[in-house]
């Protein structure tokens, strides 16, 4: 059962980020690809720019979903085993890594930060909204929407830290600020003109 679970949920993790509602669901509404617009990125803004605002939310919601559930039943299953304690935050990583890569949609997604922050929220609000927190920070400061979330994959694990969250949140932010530090390198140099809707000049 141990070694079951330590495939079984990081597996679980990959397959339920990869479900594409971005996709889904603008297909559905518009009979488009959400990614042959916009940023080209299967994301939660990109809906909302061309199925609207509620569509947008919906898309939201069910991304938060998929990183809750998988994280959530790891961490009741496994518990407090301190050999199986990375399943929960390798489950997380591969539930972003899912999101950005998935399977289920020519391994072209989204970027990750909605599916992270549900991975956060199945194990510690508190630390969901010191992250959310941290994020929007630095969009202010940076004001460019891929290098504040690069900056922010790095910067959330120590800030937990000095919050003494010390917990698997923690190794969760870790794990995932990774994958989604990765990920937005590939929008580094891209041009921004707002600053959540990040449309293109």
């Amino acid at each position: 059962m141990m070694w079951i679970s330590a495939l079984l949920f990081p597996l679980l993790g990959y397959l339920c980020g990869s479900l594409p509602f971005s996709i889904w669901v603008t297909r559905f509404v518009k009979g488009v690809d959400v990614r042959n617009a916009g940023s080209g990125h299967a994301t939660t803004t990109n809906t909302i720019r061309q199925a609207g605002f509620a569509w947008g939310a919906l898309v939201l919601i069910l991304d938060i979903a998929k990183g809750f559930l998988p994280v959530w039943l790891s961490a009741r299953v496994v518990g407090q085993s301190l050999v199986l304690s990375y399943v929960v935050p390798l489950t997380a990583a591969m539930v972003v890594v899912g999101h950005c890569w998935p399977v289920l949609a020519q391994f072209r997604g989204g970027m990750g930060l909605a599916s992270a922050g549900g991975t956060l929220l199945a194990v510690n609000p508190l630390a969901f909204l010191i992250c959310l927190g941290v994020l929007i920070l630095l969009v202010l400061v940076v004001h460019h929407s891929a290098r504040a979330s690069v900056f922010a994959g790095i910067a959330v694990p120590p800030v937990l830290w000095l919050f003494r969250i010390h917990d698997i949140a923690f190794w969760i932010a870790l794990a995932v600020g990774i994958v989604i530090a990765l990920r937005f390198l590939i929008d580094w140099n891209r041009k921004y003109r707002e600053l959540w809707l990040d449309r293109p000049n």
